[in-house]
Formats: C-alpha cells, sequence, structure tokens
C-alpha cells in the first residue's frame, strides 16, 4: 500500500485527515506525511487501514519472503479473516496479504486437510493478488508445482461457477508457470504420506496432478467451500 492509495482510501470514505487518523491511531501529522510520501506505510498502519477502510487485503504489504512454520490454527484464522466460508467463523485481529497466506502455506510440509481443500479459494477470492511475488518465491523454493496446482483447481472452480473470464485469467497463471514445471516427485503438502499411500496416489491421482508431478487425490468436486 502506498500513501496515494491511503489517501484515496480515505477520500472514498469521506473522511478528513483528522478523522482517518484518530480512526487509524496515529496523529494527522502523521498521516499527512504518510499521504504524502514522506513516511513509508508500514504494515501495521497498512494493517489497520484494511480494516477501518473499503481497501483489499491485497493491498497489505509483501515483504521478502521468509520460510516460516505454522500450525493448523494459523492458517485457519487466515483463511478465515481473508472471508473463506469454510472457516467463517474464525476472525484474527491480523490479516496477511493472501499472497503471503498461500505461499506459506504452500512451502509446508504438511497441511491439515481442510486447510488444504481451502488454498484454490485464495486465486478465486483475490484473482489480482501479486502474481510476480508469489510465482518468484513459489519457484526460490521450488514450490511451483503446488502453486500450479492450486491455481487450476480454481480455474475449474470457475469454469463450474461459469465464470469464463475468471477461468480465463486463471489458465493464463496456470500456462506461465509450465515452463518452469518440475519433473521432481511431489506432494500436495503431504510430506508424512507413507509409501504405501504414495503408490496408490501414484495411480489413481486427477490428470493434472498427474501433470503437475503431485502426489494428491484433491479433485474440484472435494472443494465443498470454494464457491463464487
Amino acid at each position: 500500500m502506498t500513501g496515494d492509495e491511503l489517501k484515496n482510501a480515505r477520500k472514498a470514505s469521506s473522511w478528513t485527515q483528522a478523522q482517518a487518523a484518530a480512526r487509524l491511531g496515529v496523529t494527522q501529522a502523521y498521516l499527512s506525511m504518510v499521504e504524502r510520501g514522506k513516511r513509508a506505510v508500514c504494515s501495521e498502519l497498512a494493517s489497520r487501514a484494511v480494516g477501518v477502510f473499503d481497501v483489499p487485503a491485497t493491498a497489505l504489504p509483501l515483504t521478502e519472503y521468509r520460510p516460516r512454520t505454522h500450525n493448523a490454527s494459523f492458517f485457519q484464522t487466515m483463511l478465515g479473516s481473508l472471508g473463506y466460508p469454510g472457516f467463517a467463523y474464525l476472525h484474527g485481529s491480523m490479516r496477511l496479504n493472501p499472497a503471503e497466506v498461500l505461499m506459506q502455506a504452500l512451502d509446508s510440509d504438511d497441511l491439515d486437510s481442510r486447510v488444504t481443500e481451502g488454498l484454490a479459494w485464495l486465486p478465486l477470492a483475490y484473482p489480482h493478488m501479486n502474481w510476480d511475488w508469489l510465482t518468484v518465491n513459489a519457484k526460490l523454493r521450488d514450490r511451483q508445482n503446488r502453486l500450479a496446482y492450486v491455481v487450476e483447481l480454481a480455474r475449474q472452480a470457475a469454469e463450474k461457477a461459469d465464470k469464463p473470464q475468471l477461468e480465463a485469467e486463471l489458465a493464463a497463471r496456470v500456462a506461465k508457470l509450465e515452463p518452469s514445471r518440475l519433473a521432481r516427485e511431489d506432494t500436495l503438502c503431504r510430506e508424512s504420506l507413507t509409501q504405501a499411500e504414495r503408490a496408490w496416489l501414484r495411480e489413481h491421482r486427477p490428470k493434472p496432478a498427474k501433470h503437475w508431478n503431485l502426489l494428491t487425490d484433491l479433485s474440484v468436486e472435494q472443494l465443498d467451500h470454494v464457491v463464487l
């Protein structure tokens, strides 16, 4: 989020700088400097702005990616805070940019199955997330196959919902990942699979999962909460 974006959000709400500053917990002088580009929009201020103004979560700042270990409740809360119906009852005090939530999830060795099912909702709900940041970091971590499959599931969901424009946008995202497709076998965030489970999935996984060398049986038919 830039100072101009913050100013535009304030004006769209028909608030004065003094009113907005009070709601954001900063002084009017500080907010004025931010809006004029004299001060950067820090992550804390951006998070507050997303909650105060009608600003999408994609406006939240993205910094240098750092792998972190999170438990299932973290991702459930993050998805719930971003609006995912499957965890609508969960609302944390903090929200992250959907691109960061997706990257952190894809970079996990083992995810709760309900969280994995919710990942395809992110490209549907936030099709204009920062794909450059996400793609670069996915490639750096060798997670592009996982990313491509999640976006492919989102594309299939858009097709089922008869959203041709969104389907085309997501198909283009998948196509851009094709040249970097990895030949190495991987899982969709389930590294704890047994050898027997891996053998079964090699024979029974969906065709797109086979194409992206992923051991998973997750299909669009299983995504009950991934709706438009």
